[in-house]
């Protein structure tokens, strides 16, 4: 992790991408100790967090999280996700937050040295570069150890640095033996039903 103290940072990451790839790892990750992980390398200015929410039901797995995040430190994106028929009348639900990520960091890229983005997603290489011409460094944090690599490699090529998430794992993993209680992040399995639809179900649109 190649950090400077006097550098302005901001942290972006995708929700359901970063909840794939510490799965794939073994691991859930504290969300307290990843903000004071960062919060100690350098000047952090914000931290932002994507994901889409399913409306329309009863109680939202992910929302405990949700409103954790909000209320410890952390900017939350979200918006609805929508749902259509596709051409052989299978149910669908596309939640894409690419452009609101993207849109943020071009806005925070006039405030800050060093971007931080959370995903391995190969679309935002363009964005990637788009930021490193305004003089911004930009780091991104997947893995490479998972099977199959969460990481695309045009993206860990683009960035200045890539972080790996399982060398990050001990810094920021949650113990099993921690509980919601006394204003504790909520247990990530109790949101996973949630996570595992915003992976495998919500439908990425260009």
């Amino acid at each position: 992790m190649i950090f400077y103290k006097e550098e302005r940072s901001a942290l972006f990451i995708d929700g359901a991408n970063l909840y794939a790839a510490a799965r794939g790892l073994g691991f859930d990750i504290d969300y307290r100790r990843l903000l004071e992980l960062f919060a100690n390398r350098g000047r952090l200015v914000r931290a932002f967090y994507y994901t889409a929410l399913v409306e329309n039901e009863e109680y939202s797995p992910i929302r405990p999280l949700v409103d954790w995040l909000d209320y410890n430190g952390y900017t939350m994106v979200t918006k609805p996700t929508k749902e259509y028929i596709d051409a052989f009348g299978r149910r669908k639900i596309k939640g894409n937050m690419d452009i609101e990520l993207a849109i943020d960091v071009l806005e925070m890229s006039e405030k800050v040295e060093h971007i931080v983005l959370f995903t391995g997603d190969g679309d935002f290489k363009r964005l990637v570069d788009a930021v490193q011409r305004k003089g911004v460094r930009v780091s991104v944090v997947s893995t490479m150890r998972s099977s199959p690599p969460m990481v695309s490699d045009e993206l860990r090529r683009a960035a200045d640095n890539f972080i790996d998430l399982s060398d990050l794992a001990p810094h920021i993993s949650r113990s099993p033996r921690d509980t919601q209680g006394q204003g504790g992040q909520p247990q990530l399995k109790e949101v996973a039903e949630n996570m595992e639809q915003t992976r495998d179900e919500i439908e990425k649109v260009a």
